[in-house]
């Protein structure tokens, strides 16, 4: 029971005693006709049990201490990425190697609680020297070391690597927490060898159909001075650029401008490659490969109108900028000749107007699904109007005007304006409203409503409505010209109101995706050591979500073999984790029934080849020697590992360490005090009861 007992303790101890001597003596001072010797010993029964109950009051709780002793905890890191067994000195024996780090391990767990991982992409426990991990994560090695071993003796940490890190970023900057001593082992070579390789790639993962577009090519060589590497670039296999790199210095760096166009659409497989040069210490990393989606943003929009108006030009001059806009400006009369199902967008700018204009286009218009965007101003013919659409109404006088300021609308999410548009069209000067009742039949989505002086009306100045997918805007006003000239006046850029335009004529050209069954990948493209997800929704004739029947898969690579897999279940919709796959290219087709209705989706998608750890073959021992000096610790080299038990054994820091652990508990849990006391009061009732007493 450690210290718990003090002078406090044995007082009291001494108080129940009195007490129970006390009370013994008035119990059995008037039994004359017990022998005295029999006597004597019941009142000592008495009184011992007495104080030990009187005790057990006074002190319910004993405090005990326990003391628990702790090894000092040994972290053996083995860096077991391909990159350590790719390029090693002559004179290093590999099987000595790892036959000594082996025995290092038995030695220490004599002495210390040993843990032992390897590390790469992922972290496991135990040795492995396969050497094939695809990347080399020092920081999440020692970000998990501190969260497992926190509050934990951890004396040392023996770190086995090349020091060629090329995932979770330098260590430097998380050893500290570990607060343990980092002995690191150098592998590899310091000593370049004649290489030539791609060193990086960077690249748009997006681009526009026919747009041209560049690649910036970073490659470095060493020890190949003199030499000249060919520069390859294929598409799907196809070459689509070739040049020359002339190698001039022993250590050598170059970014190359490489110009491409996109010429089909989908995501497409670009390989990079340098041709070898003869004697080099690694083929492997002379290729890279990356991927590009290539979309047909383009959009062919009309802007019509009934007569020529400084609008106009503003409209045409925002959205000129963007590549993916083909624009056409038409005027009164000659809008007949078109077709308004050759545009994806078509700007109805005061049409139908009070001169009746484009007749004949705007009854052809009526029975397309073309989006429209209506501006109504001073011309607009309001009946027309009404007419020509079922979503608005408008009622009033065209030939009074009134101005009205434009206020952002917080709520409306469908594109983004941050806070200092915001700022910038709240200032703007008032657009000119034909006088009315404005009325939306429907849920109208409000960008902007009008605000009347300083009275906020409520009232929308730029809405937008869907009508059974068919997507319509609409512009209370004519006078955005104005706003164009107060940012320029203002010295406002980039321009707020070609992005407002811009982003107005996004959101209309944008077709809904209205397909009942969709499978889409997490991403166009995985590396090797990721898990493919895919993802998949099915909707019944409401267009509410279900995953009531099961959804299959099948992929397949691009050598032709086949994976099956079944979707499984997730709150409303469904998901698969196919695991890890092979590099390669795979097409896969998923499908369902619901009902009486099949459905099918087909889609694409590419794994990565992993080639990172053949990118550097130069072991960084530098970052190594930093990382023991910051830690207090060492680097050995491989043929030393015998020296660091003699290190850590002489290391002072490194001890057992004593915890003392201090825990109260209640008397009343010790069982023998119960039995002592029981014991007590049937002996003196035995012997009473024996002797004729009551």
């Amino acid at each position: 029971m450690g210290d718990a007992f003090h002078i406090t303790t044995i007082l009291a101890l001494i108080g129940c005693l009195i007490l129970g001597m006390l009370l013994a003596y008035l119990f059995y001072r008037r039994t004359p006709h017990l022998e005295p010797k029999l006597r004597i010993g019941l009142a000592v029964l008495r009184a011992l049990t007495i104080t030990i109950i009187g005790w057990l009051l006074f002190f319910p709780l004993v405090k005990k201490v326990s003391y628990t002793l702790q090894k000092p905890l040994i972290i053996i890191g083995q860096d077991n990425s391909l990159s350590v067994n790719h390029v090693s000195p002559p004179d290093f024996d590999r099987k000595a190697y790892e036959t000594q780090l082996q025995a290092l391990a038995k030695r220490l767990s004599s002495e210390y609680e040993v843990k032992v991982y390897n590390f790469s992409d992922s972290i496991k426990p135990g040795f492995d020297f396969k050497n094939q991990g695809k990347l080399s994560n020092a920081t999440t090695f020692l970000n998990r070391l501190k969260d497992e071993y926190l509050n934990r003796n951890v004396g040392a940490v023996i770190l086995a690597s090349d020091g060629i890190f090329n995932s979770g970023g330098s260590p430097l900057y998380d050893i500290q927490q570990l607060k343990a001593p980092i002995y690191t082992v150098a592998l590899g070579d310091t000593i370049p060898r004649r290489d030539v390789s791609v060193a990086n790639v960077n690249y748009n993962n997006l681009v526009y159909l026919n747009n041209e577009f560049t690649i910036e090519l970073q490659a470095e060589a060493f020890e190949s001075k003199g030499a000249r590497s060919r520069i390859s670039v294929t598409e799907d296999g196809k070459e689509v650029y070739q040049g020359s790199l002339d190698i001039n210095t022993s250590a050598f760096a170059k970014t190359i401008s490489i110009p491409l166009k996109a010429t089909k659409t989908g995501l497409r497989k670009y390989v990079v490659s340098l041709s070898p040069i003869g004697n080099e210490v690694s083929e492997q990393n002379n290729t890279r490969q990356f991927f590009i989606e290539v979309i047909d943003g383009r959009q062919k929009i009309l802007i019509a109108a009934g007569a020529a108006h400084p609008d106009i030009a503003t409209i045409r001059q925002s959205l000129a900028a963007h590549k993916n806009y083909e624009l056409k400006v038409a005027v009164a009369e000659e809008l007949n000749a078109l077709d308004p199902k050759d545009f994806g967008l078509v700007i109805l700018y005061q049409l139908p107007d009070v001169d009746n204009h484009a007749a004949a286009f705007l009854q052809k218009l009526g029975s397309v699904n073309t989006p429209v965007w209506y501006v109504i101003g001073a011309q607009s013919n309001t009946s027309r109007f009404n007419q020509l659409q079922s979503q608005v109404s408008f009622s009033g006088n065209n030939n009074t005007l009134q101005e009205a300021f434009a206020e952002v609308n917080a709520d409306f999410t469908q594109f983004g304006l941050d806070a200092g548009a915001v700022k910038v069209i709240n200032g703007f000067d008032p657009l000119q409203v034909p006088m009315g009742v404005l009325k939306v039949n429907g849920n109208g989505m409000i960008a902007l409503s009008q605000r009347i002086g300083k009275i906020k009306t409520g009232a929308p100045q730029l809405f937008f409505m869907n009508e059974n997918g068919r997507k319509s805007g609409y512009l209370m006003g004519e006078g955005i010209w104005r706003w164009k000239l107060s940012e320029a006046k203002d010295g406002i850029t980039p321009s707020v109101v070609n992005n407002l335009l811009s982003q107005t004529v996004q959101y209309l050209v944008a077709k809904d995706d209205l397909r009942k069954f969709k499978v889409t990948p997490s991403k166009n493209t995985f590396n090797e050591n990721e898990h493919v997800l895919i993802n998949a929704v099915l909707y019944n004739d409401s267009y509410v979500a279900v995953n009531t029947p099961d959804v299959n898969i099948r992929l397949k690579n691009q050598d032709g073999k086949i994976f099956t897999f079944l979707f499984s279940r997730t709150s409303a919709a469904y998901q698969l984790d196919a695991g890890l796959l092979p590099a390669g290219n795979y097409t896969f087709n998923a499908s369902t029934t619901l009902g009486d209705k099949k459905y099918q989706a087909d889609g694409a998608f590419y794994i990565n080849a992993m080639v990172l750890e053949y990118q550097q073959t130069i072991a960084n021992h530098q970052l190594l020697s930093n990382m023991s000096q910051q830690t207090n610790g060492k680097m050995y080299m491989p043929r030393q590992l015998s020296a660091i038990a003699d290190d850590l054994k002489a290391n002072e820091q490194i001890k057992t360490l004593s915890f003392e652990d201090r825990k109260y508990e209640e008397l009343i849990n010790f069982k023998w005090l119960f039995a002592m006391v029981m014991f007590l009061l049937t002996l003196e009732w035995f012997f009473r009861k024996r002797n004729g007493e009551i």
